[in-house]
This record gives C-alpha cells, sequence and structure tokens, in this order.
C-alpha cells in the first residue's frame, strides 16, 4: 500500500491543495487526516496547513523539496518508546530540529454505527504499531487482534471502507468523525500519562540567539572502536554540568561493529559548558553531528 484508503484520499487532496497555495505556512506530517501527527501539527502551528503525508520520507521531503516550511514528526513515545527507524531518517534528511512538542495522546476503538443490539463482536483492530504498543494490554484482555497499518488515522479510513462491522481502528476521535465511524470505547491506552514528543524540522538552523529561554540541542554520534570510547566520549557533560537528557543507541548496517548514539542535552552551543563537553565528546568520536538547538517546550529535570 503506498496511498491513503479512498475516504482519507479526498480529505489529503484537499489539504494538500491548501498547503500549495501557501507552502510558507505549510507543515508536514505522516499520516492521514485525522492521525495523532495531524493534531499535533494544530497544536504546535494553529496558523498553519497542515500537509498529509504517506510516510516519514515523504513528510520530510515535503520540507526538502519546498511545499513544506516545516515538518512535525514523532521521535518517542513515554509508554512504547522509540519511534522505528526515526534516528536513522532524521541525520539523513539534511534538516534541522527548529522545535519540540509534546502531544497527550488518548486512543478511542472506533467501528462502523452499531445497531441498537450492538452489533457482531469486534475481532479485529487495526492501527500504527506505536498505538497497538500503546493498547497492547486492552486488547489482549477483550481478545482482539492487533493489525498493523501505516497510521491510525489511515487505520480508521480502512475500516470505514471495509464495510466490514467486526474491524475496528485504534484512533484519535477526531478520525471517527472524518469518517463517519462509531465510537466503540474510549482510552483505551493503556497509560494515563500517555505522552509523544514530537520534533520540528525545517531546511535551515535556527538563526544564533533567537532562543531566549531555555533549549535543548540534539546530535548523533559513533564513538571510536576502542575500550571505554562511551565512558571518556560522555565525561566531559559530567566534568561540565550539562544535564543529557536522553542518550540511545542503535545500529546502523549489519556489520555490528560500531554503535550509533542518538542524544539530547540541555543548553545551547555558545555556552562555554556545552562547548567544552562537545569539544570533549568529538576528541573521542569517528562521527558527530549535531542535528539542531531548539527551545525546550517542557522542563526536563
Amino acid at each position: 500500500m503506498t496511498t491513503f484508503p479512498a475516504p482519507a484520499l479526498a480529505l489529503a487532496e484537499e489539504m494538500t491543495c491548501a498547503a500549495a497555495a501557501d507552502p510558507a505556512r505549510a507543515i508536514a506530517f505522516q499520516g492521514a487526516p485525522g492521525a495523532n501527527s495531524h493534531r499535533a501539527a494544530l497544536e504546535y502551528a494553529p496558523d498553519g496547513l497542515p500537509l498529509p503525508c504517506f510516510s516519514f520520507e515523504d513528510a520530510l521531503d515535503a520540507v526538502k523539496d519546498g511545499r513544506a516550511a516545516s515538518a512535525i514528526i514523532p521521535i518517542e513515545n513515554s509508554q512504547h518508546g522509540r519511534v522505528a527507524d526515526i534516528h536513522f531518517l532524521l541525520p539523513e534528511s539534511g534538516l534541522s530540529i527548529v522545535g519540540e512538542h509534546f502531544l497527550r495522546i488518548t486512543h478511542c476503538l472506533m467501528a462502523l454505527p452499531r445497531d441498537a443490539d450492538g452489533g457482531p463482536p469486534i475481532t479485529a483492530a487495526y492501527s500504527h504499531p506505536q498505538a497497538l504498543g500503546q493498547s497492547r494490554h486492552y486488547l489482549r484482555s477483550r481478545g482482539i487482534v492487533p493489525m498493523s497499518h501505516a497510521d491510525t488515522a489511515g487505520a480508521a479510513a480502512f475500516v470505514a471502507e471495509s464495510g466490514d462491522p467486526t474491524l475496528a481502528a485504534i484512533s484519535p476521535r477526531i478520525a471517527a468523525d472524518f469518517y463517519g465511524l462509531a465510537i466503540i470505547d474510549e482510552a483505551v491506552e493503556d497509560a494515563p500519562d500517555n505522552t509523544t514528543r514530537f520534533v520540528v524540522l525545517a531546511r535551515e538552523p535556527l538563526a544564533s540567539g533567537t532562543i531566549a529561554g531555555p533549549a535543548m540541542t540534539t546530535f548523533v554520534f559513533e564513538v571510536k572502536n576502542i575500550p571505554a570510547a562511551l565512558y571518556k566520549a560522555l565525561g566531559g557533560f559530567a566534568t561540565n554540568g550539562v544535564n543529557m537528557t536522553k542518550l540511545e543507541s542503535y545500529q546502523r548496517g549489519a556489520s555490528f561493529s560500531a554503535t550509533e548514539f542518538y542524544a539530547d542535552i540541555v543548553g545551547i552551543p555558545g555556552d562555554p559548558a556545552v562547548d567544552r563537553a562537545l569539544e570533549e565528546l568529538a576528541f573521542h568520536c569517528k562521527r558527530l553531528r549535531m542535528l539542531g538547538t531548539y527551545p525546550m517546550a517542557r522542563p526536563r529535570g
């Protein structure tokens, strides 16, 4: 599947036309209209023009090609962890992180409208793997089979298109309004504080000196393949009092000979402590790439 289900396609085409008329206001997101990324785009840029894209790559390409000024991409969830492939896609995109946004996630189980007798039991629920993972206990306890789909709202459109009353979708409430589905159950996520962090990307980094308040800096690096390299590389952050709020490892390629790391720190290049820590990190690295410095949306620590 390389496009949205028919019920979502007309909405997506309408939104695409609006964004094409004013690309400076366009903000690309992955998913069909009504996805959580659509909600995030509306919250982050209330005056923006959300541009639905089928894949993460499509959303990033929209920015690179000038069809959108920015893209809002989910990077991690408080319950289900890292969003797959993002750590590879962000460095390869050549774009810069210019903002972040935290979205409280509430999932609904939705299906075709039911008769007064309730209709047949739900046997399967379609959604994005992240949403399925965030609702796995709910689904398991009810014997509902989780079925992967490209995105949450696309799953709702697929269920609407299927005409099968035994199928459901796990999706935001607004998707039910878009695609004429009935809410079967609300708040089906397993954790009441389920939250997703999004990053906002643009072609150019924020200009130096434009961030007035607390800031985050994100980068990826690969340490030299020698004993204690990571310990030495990170020592500068401890000795300089720089708070590292995220450190995550991932493998690139099939050799398993070198591990790459994704990191967030509190602070901004130009601050002497941050500069000293980054200088020490670079000394112990084979590769260091800055992904962006941007305003902190939520206090850390």
